[in-house]
């Protein structure tokens, strides 16, 4: 018998006729019982259900939807046939419309909730006129089920793979690429890689693919530099993936759910391939981080360009650089773009996309973006008319959203993946002099709950 939390209204496997009222960020919904949150996956505002609780905490607890009674106007039939099983996407079971208005109110919410703002303007979210197969990059990890391998992506709060044999989000060279090493690793019996023992050779396989281009780049991730056969699936993959421009092996050997390793060898082919963002060609080396939606990212970065304003005579500061892509899409109009990024191979990829687009008014330096633009003002003297930040999800340093208060620049444009830090960011930039004009959310993730966001901020 489950022990009982006899201050919660509801208690586990508990069975409740709920309603429906709200989602939270990640999709789910959200019921209450006397004032307590339910979340419940695949359930809509509006809609009534027979809920069973699988999970109480202090402060919320989670249920399993066991029937609807009744049925959202939103709803509608996924089409993915392990969408119910598979962690990849949260949302296909809501039309285009409900997904983006979803996403704003993320956004209206976070201001709301952190900074006690409702007075922003948030627009309406951009979205994509076809919102499937738009991935260019594609992370399968692999496991062994009754002696065969298997490949595609971990269920819903777990580690247990959901063997797929096509997806909807992904690109379809990406997609056909995946089942092709899928099964030719099969076919050399290569074993993959077991959490538990820590045995096994293959734990990821990655495919990564140029849209315009049309060059794909195959790795495959192993737990150690032996690869059984490997002369023969480096051959088979050249022959039987589409568009094959490279083939990797990427080394992890360690117990961790990161998937990369620090060694990386090339088997085959080229260190990189090529995709295009507008008139940008960019080399993707096989690390590299970059935006899996080359249509919304172009999206987003116009929409970056229009919050910077810039003119010719601009100095612009790009933190969280990556591999150079929005300080190249601002060069074009800027006098000179500055770039940091804590990842030196990433570096390397900005300078050689530089060199690739003939631009010659950027310079990026390796380092912790909050110690490196101090150093650039004390000791280069190094002022900047424009600030851009685009953080991972934990948001900026501090140290650093200081520094830019301190800089003192015209505008900071701030592209963002979780409205919550993001929302944190902007309390704080607001009480150092900064009017939070306006925010522009866009759907790069067209299926799932994530949102990305810009703002545009104006010193007071």
């Amino acid at each position: 018998m489950p022990k009982k939390q006899p201050n919660l209204p509801v208690q586990k496997n508990e069975r409740l006729d709920v309603t429906i009222q709200d989602l939270t960020h990640e999709g789910a919904g959200v019921a209450k019982v006397d004032g307590y949150p339910l979340f419940v996956p695949d359930t809509l505002p509006g809609e009534k259900a027979d809920v069973k609780v699988v999970k109480t905490g202090k402060n919320f607890g989670f249920g399993r939807l066991m029937e609807r009674h009744t049925t959202s106007g939103q709803r509608v039939d996924p089409p993915c046939p392990i969408y119910h099983w598979c962690g990849g996407c949260q949302l296909q079971h809501m039309n285009q419309d409900a997904q983006l208005t979803l996403k704003r109110e993320q956004a209206v919410n976070a201001l709301h909730k952190y900074m006690n703002r409702a007075d922003i303007p948030v627009h309406e979210t951009i979205g994509m006129d076809e919102p499937w197969a738009y991935r260019n990059k594609a992370q399968v990890p692999v496991a062994e089920r009754d002696g065969e391998l298997i490949a595609g992506f971990f269920a819903k709060r777990s580690h247990h793979i959901v063997d797929m044999d096509h997806c909807l989000i992904q690109g379809d060279q990406n997609d056909a690429a995946i089942q092709v090493v899928k099964n030719i690793l099969k076919r050399y019996e290569i074993r993959p890689y077991d959490e538990a023992s820590g045995r096994g050779v293959i734990r990821h396989i990655v495919a990564r693919n140029g849209r315009l281009s049309g060059e794909t780049m195959v790795m495959l991730v192993t737990n150690g530099k032996e690869l059984p056969h490997k002369k023969q699936i480096v051959e088979a993959i050249r022959r039987e993936v589409t568009g094959i421009h490279s083939i990797v092996q990427n080394i992890n050997t360690k117990k961790t759910n990161v998937i990369y390793g620090e060694q990386t060898e090339i088997l085959w082919g080229e260190k990189y391939i090529e995709e295009r963002i507008g008139n940008l060609r960019f080399a993707l080396s096989p690390r590299s981080f970059f935006q899996v939606n080359p249509v919304q990212t172009e999206a987003l970065y116009e929409k970056i360009r229009e919050f910077a304003d810039l003119r010719r005579t601009d100095t612009v500061i790009d933190a969280y650089c990556g591999i150079g892509s929005i300080s190249l899409f601002l060069a074009e109009q800027a006098r000179k773009v500055y770039g940091v990024e804590v990842v030196g191979d990433a570096i390397s990829d900005a300078r050689k996309n530089a060199k690739l687009n003939h631009i010659s008014n950027v310079e990026f330096s390796v380092g912790k973006a909050e110690e490196v633009v101090p150093w650039w003002r004390a000791a280069l003297g190094i002022e900047a008319d424009v600030i851009v930040v685009d953080p991972p999800r934990k948001g900026c340093d501090e140290k650093l959203l200081q520094t830019m208060i301190e800089m003192n620049p015209d505008r900071i444009v701030y592209a963002s993946c979780n409205p919550a830090t993001l929302a944190r960011d902007l309390g704080i930039l607001s009480d150092g002099g900064y009017d939070v004009k306006e925010v522009q959310p866009v759907d790069m993730f067209p299926q799932t709950a994530h949102v990305e966001s810009v703002t545009q901020l104006v010193r007071r």
